[in-house]
């Protein structure tokens, strides 16, 4: 029911003027709401990426173990869709479990895989000792594990022809290879060390027995890299773009 001022059977102490009667910006009425202002895009990008830093912050190695997974999937998904991101996260992961299960018979007392996004993973150790041949096989468990999720997705690919799955193969096998590479903090240059300590004989209970392990240690990082070659080759499609 609406109250006019014209209409004769109408008491006038009852009527009160509209915001429009009284200023068309709503500007003079006491009470009006002020027009909202709009929100930069510049705030909207930036308000979840400093919930996110304060998070951090807060939480700290906490917030990487348990969360760095799902910001890794997030953060890559910006780059290459949900799908392709979930994909390369649980390659990822695959590699990492392989390290921690061969940690976990050696009895070094391994920690869950933490995702650092962008940077990869890692499997902390918390009862290090020094062991050429463990440290060896600890190593060679990432990439192979790795390499054998990679080649599952290969076997996918082919049954169903599907240019995406042949994509996560390949990404799988080069990512393995990549890690492969004696530099830096690589599993590569943990392989390399290793073997250099068996090579000159230490590590073990006699200088034979080290160098017969130094021989097997090559054999098996020879065979890995050759295997990851050739399931990148197999899965790779060229790129007629440019």
């Amino acid at each position: 029911m609406t109250i006019t001022p014209d209409d004769p059977h109408t008491d006038e102490s009852l009527y009160r003027p509209s915001y429009e009667e009284l200023d068309p910006q709503f500007g003079s009425f006491e009470g009006a709401p002020p027009p909202p202002k709009p929100t930069h895009w510049l705030q909207r990008l930036l308000a979840p990426i400093l919930v996110l830093g304060g998070l951090i912050l807060k939480f700290g190695i906490f917030f990487l173990k348990f969360f760095g997974i799902f910001i890794a999937v997030g953060g890559y998904a910006l780059i290459w869709g949900w799908t392709f991101a979930v994909g390369f996260v649980l390659l990822i992961l695959f590699h990492e479990l392989g390290h921690y299960v061969e940690a976990k018979r050696e009895g070094l007392d391994p920690q869950l895989p933490v995702f650092l996004p962008f940077l990869g993973a890692y499997v902390a150790l918390r009862n290090m000792r020094f062991d050429p041949w463990a440290n060896a096989r600890v190593s060679l468990a990432g990439p192979i594990a790795g390499g054998l999720a990679a080649a599952g997705c290969y076997v996918v690919a082919e049954a169903n022809d599907s240019r995406f799955w042949f994509a996560l193969a390949y990404t799988g096998f080069l990512l393995n290879l990549i890690n492969l590479v004696p530099v830096a903090f690589l599993d590569g240059a943990h392989v390399y060390r290793s073997w250099k300590v068996l090579r000159a004989g230490g590590g073990r209970p006699t200088a034979v027995e080290a160098h017969r392990l130094a021989v097997v240690v090559a054999v098996i990082s020879i065979a890995t890299i050759a295997a990851l070659v050739l399931g990148a080759v197999a899965a790779h499609i060229p790129q007629n773009r440019l």
